[in-house]
């Protein structure tokens, strides 16, 4: 039988689509009810920014002190130096101090678009595991934590395990990060009293980790509660795109191309992403992801505005469709198009229109632009082009020129 929470936050998780699996359901609920509940999620510092594959964890935050309870984001400014092997086939390139704290500082930017924080009752709390990480003994940390760990247990987690079966190299670094992210829930039920981690399917046996461990030795009922790992409907991982990665920070992915990504958005997955990914109430999603036809494209537009408005702001949401319509109904330039500046020295022997697509970021290797041009998916100022060796001079970018790739994706070359 289904469960039906009596908390407001479950209900949420549950009906919106987040819960993949959970710890103790029934107890959580209870503890929800009774009083305000601070619950983590933890960020490893690997990049610059955050990006959409983050976006479900942090609405789900989101989700928490929406409905009176305490969102924790945690930083791994220690376990980053470490790095997840979970469900990787090889060993995460090593970060400098300088280049995880830079990369904190990019990822910062974003949660406050998403989560309030200050010194309410309620407010989130950001934190970073340096804190406590840095500070650790080796043997101190090896007799009073390290003891409570079972090689044989750690051995049989799934993320371990598939590394294994593989017969892929797990360095001794790497496996200590479970018990390092295990030991975070425990500092950080210590320190601010956090019932419940969350965080991807992925993370399932770390978070078991850390439940065990601080019922170990601080004897409390904590939980776990883990999200499903998306795939869209037709089995991409959620969060690719052809041009890489969607980055959640504007100088890295313009709120116009953010924008478009939604907007793109296959029409079996409008009303899961709605539910997912906005505000809106649930009845509205599933009414617009049931549209058919033509009017399936004006819920994704709802989509589409709704994820930027959250992000980049309600202006930077009109703009870009503003320039959606200038571009796809008016065929116009549109002047939030992602911008390409080359410089005279780039053009002076001249470019061939194939590698002006690669620089444009519209295809990945001169190859792929040469397929593009002769299948006729590509154009030039809304014309086809035909003629990949057409070699580009200065004198053609004296005003912008607009590329197209297919029939969504476009950029402006302009010579600066």
């Amino acid at each position: 039988m289904t469960y039906h929470p009596k908390s407001d936050f479950l209900n949420v998780v549950m009906e919106r689509g987040f819960l993949a699996d959970c710890t103790d359901l029934q107890s959580l609920d209870a503890a929800l009810v009774k009083g305000v509940v601070p619950a983590y999620i933890g960020y490893d510092a690997t990049a610059a920014s955050l990006h959409v594959g983050h976006l479900l964890n942090i609405m789900l935050l989101r989700w928490l002190q929406k409905t009176g309870h305490k969102p924790i984001t945690l930083m791994g400014g220690g376990t980053t130096k470490v790095g997840d092997p979970s469900f990787r086939a090889d060993e995460r390139p090593l970060l400098s101090g300088d280049q995880i704290n830079a990369n904190i500082a990019g990822m910062k930017q974003v949660f406050g678009r998403y989560l309030s924080y200050g010194d309410a009752p309620g407010a989130a709390l950001m934190l970073n595991n340096a804190e406590w990480l840095d500070s650790l003994n080796y043997l101190d940390f090896l007799r009073d934590i390290g003891r409570h760990f079972s090689i044989n247990r750690m051995l049989s987690f799934e993320s371990v395990k598939s590394r294994l079966d593989r017969e892929q190299s797990l360095s001794f670094l790497e496996f200590n990060y479970m018990i390092l992210q295990a030991y975070d829930f425990l500092e950080i039920h210590r320190r601010h009293g956090c019932l419940l981690q969350m965080g991807g399917s992925d993370q399932w046996g770390n978070i078991i980790n850390g439940i065990d461990l601080t019922r170990r030795i601080a004897d409390h009922e904590i939980f776990g509660l883990t999200t499903p790992l998306l795939t869209t409907s037709d089995g991409r991982k959620m969060g690719k795109s052809q041009g890489g990665a969607v980055w959640l920070r504007g100088d890295m992915l313009s709120p116009y191309e953010f924008w478009q990504f939604w907007r793109n958005t296959t029409d079996a997955d409008v009303g899961r992403f709605l539910k997912l990914y906005t505000d809106l109430p649930v009845e509205e999603c599933e009414r617009l992801g049931a549209l058919g036809g033509s009017e399936i494209n004006a819920a994704k537009i709802v989509l589409a505005n709704a994820v930027t408005g959250l992000l980049h702001g309600a202006d930077a949401a009109a703009a870009a469709e503003a320039t959606a319509r200038e571009v796809f109904e008016k065929g116009g330039v549109g002047e939030d198009l992602p911008r390409v500046t080359l410089t005279v020295a780039d053009v002076a022997d001249g470019i061939s229109l194939a590698q002006l697509f690669v620089r444009a970021g519209l295809t990945a290797s001169g190859k792929e632009a040469k397929r593009l041009i002769t299948e006729g998916g590509a154009r030039v100022n809304d014309e086809v082009a035909t003629d990949a060796g057409q070699v580009i001079r200065a004198s053609a970018l004296a005003e912008p020129m607009k590329l197209t790739a297919g029939r969504k994706r476009h950029a402006l070359v302009v010579l600066g």
